[in-house]
């Protein structure tokens, strides 16, 4: 084997590549390409700046999310320089009459009002956030926007400076709360091989070089913009529009393939008026998945509720207790209020992420439902009357018979006849989950912890 190849390597998906080759003397050569460490600028700049292994290592919308996510980076960091211009001037450098106790107290006062917003906020909407880190994360540019507009204009209120400056600081906290989360969250989507700590290192890597590049056009844009009012509100509206352009593209670049109850929304939605034998892919699902706006629900659905929150008007004790035989072989309890339009439902504490899918996807069957009887489209053919299940003539008449039930108001019946569809027709929607890719091990379906025993296990331990 005298010259021959023994073993090659080569270093993930990159052009780096070694040879070891016989020699004939019992010793082997080694062959390797030029320039081993770097061969190019491009191939030094991915390995100091993208996740080893990449792009095998990250999601395949990587890439596209970084380049949005640069770019509205620079833009922000350009504004935050003119309102950090705006603050110092406001506060008195450079003003004779100005005393350093006034501008430290007006300091403090910002800073604590900002460190308040911040305990709320994550007390308010921390378990909400992993659920919709999208919205979340555009939402919170769009208030770090607002705040850095609040701190430009501050100087031309001296007599509510110090308001002004509070009020920003508890918004830049909720945007320290907001974005800092749902980047950790967006940061687990993109790591696929275990490895959150290096895509989240090299995304500071990232950032640090573009503050760095905004950093040196703020150096030369600040003795211009000085005293030039008009000029910085110019600067300011181009580049937050910028900001804003740049976050949206990067939050509709991302495919998340975990399923909240938003995008159970949509899939659901289309699996009942469309006539496609498929369900819809993940990109698509992702694309649809509103971003700015709260997906509108007939009824708000509460996951891992409690069950007096279901009692009404319209739903007697006698109505629970059937309502409790009704599910008595469901590891969920599913009610309807028709006073306060809420779904709520109630988990036995057995109950895993497919019972929590299922019950999500029983309420999602009667907003639906609830959304084409509004809107007069109540017998519009739907895809459960075709030939993809069985029992298709016993589904289109529990449709009719739940929108006479949804017309009447009637809880009981609605939750009897929408369980009875769900039962029909969500083992076929669920397979359709896994093989279209859709992850099924864990859901983003915001429950809460209360759970519930019944019927055989209501004297399990743990549970009273």
């Amino acid at each position: 084997m005298n010259g021959a190849v023994v073993i090659t390597e080569r270093y993930g998906s990159s052009n780096r590549k070694r040879d070891y080759v016989s020699t004939g003397s019992d010793t082997l050569r080694v062959l390797e390409q030029e320039n081993e460490r770097f061969q190019s600028i491009g191939q030094m700049f991915e390995t100091v700046f993208l996740p080893q292994g990449y792009p095998e290592s990250v999601s395949s919308d990587y890439l596209r999310y970084q380049i949005y996510d640069t770019i509205q980076a620079f833009a922000s960091s350009i504004t935050g320089t003119l309102a950090t211009q705006a603050l110092l001037k406001g506060v008195g450098v450079g003003d004779d009459s100005a005393t350093a106790l006034a501008a430290t107290i007006t300091w403090i006062m910002k800073d604590g009002t900002g460190m308040i917003g911040r305990i709320l906020f994550a007390w308010l909407q921390g378990s909400s956030l992993d659920c919709d880190a999208k919205r979340w994360r555009l939402f919170a540019d769009m208030l770090n926007d607002f705040a850095i507009c609040l701190e430009i204009s501050a100087p031309f209120f001296p007599l509510w400076f110090t308001l002004i400056v509070c009020v920003s600081g508890v918004c830049k906290s909720i945007v320290g709360v907001a974005g800092g989360s749902t980047r950790a969250a967006l940061t687990l989507h993109q790591a696929r091989r275990n490895n959150m700590a290096d895509v989240s290192a090299k995304d500071g890597s990232q950032e640090t070089l573009v503050n760095l590049a905004a950093l040196i056009c703020s150096l030369m844009l600040v003795p211009i913009v000085a005293e030039q009012h008009g000029l910085v509100w110019t600067l300011f509206a181009i580049f937050t529009c910028i900001h804003l352009w740049a976050n949206y593209s990067a939050v509709t670049s991302v495919v998340m393939e975990t399923i909240n109850q938003a995008r159970l929304h949509i899939l659901v939605k289309d699996f009942f008026v469309t006539n496609s034998p498929e369900m819809m892919s993940i990109a698509e699902a992702n694309y649809r998945e509103p971003v700015i706006l709260k997906t509108k629900w007939v009824y708000d659905i509460c996951m891992g509720s409690q069950l007096h929150l279901i009692s009404n008007s319209s739903f007697s004790l006698g109505s629970l207790a059937s309502l409790k035989d009704l599910y008595d072989d469901e590891k969920y309890i599913l009610g309807v209020n028709n006073e306060t339009k809420k779904i709520h439902i109630i988990l036995r504490h057995d109950s895993n992420v497919a019972d929590q899918l299922k019950a999500a996807f029983q309420a999602e069957i009667i907003n639906i439902l609830s959304d084409l009887r509004n809107s007069g489209q109540a017998g519009q053919q739907t895809r459960i009357s075709g030939n993809v299940i069985a029992d298709n003539a016993i589904n289109e008449v529990l449709c009719t018979s739940i929108y006479a039930a949804l017309g009447h108001n009637d809880a009981f019946d609605v939750s009897q006849l929408t369980l009875q569809l769900t039962r029909n027709i969500f083992p076929y929607f669920y397979s359709q989950l896994s093989s279209t890719g859709w992850t099924t091990s864990h859901a983003l379906l915001g429950a809460d912890e209360w759970r519930s025993a019944w019927g055989k296990d209501l004297n399990l331990n743990g549970v009273n």
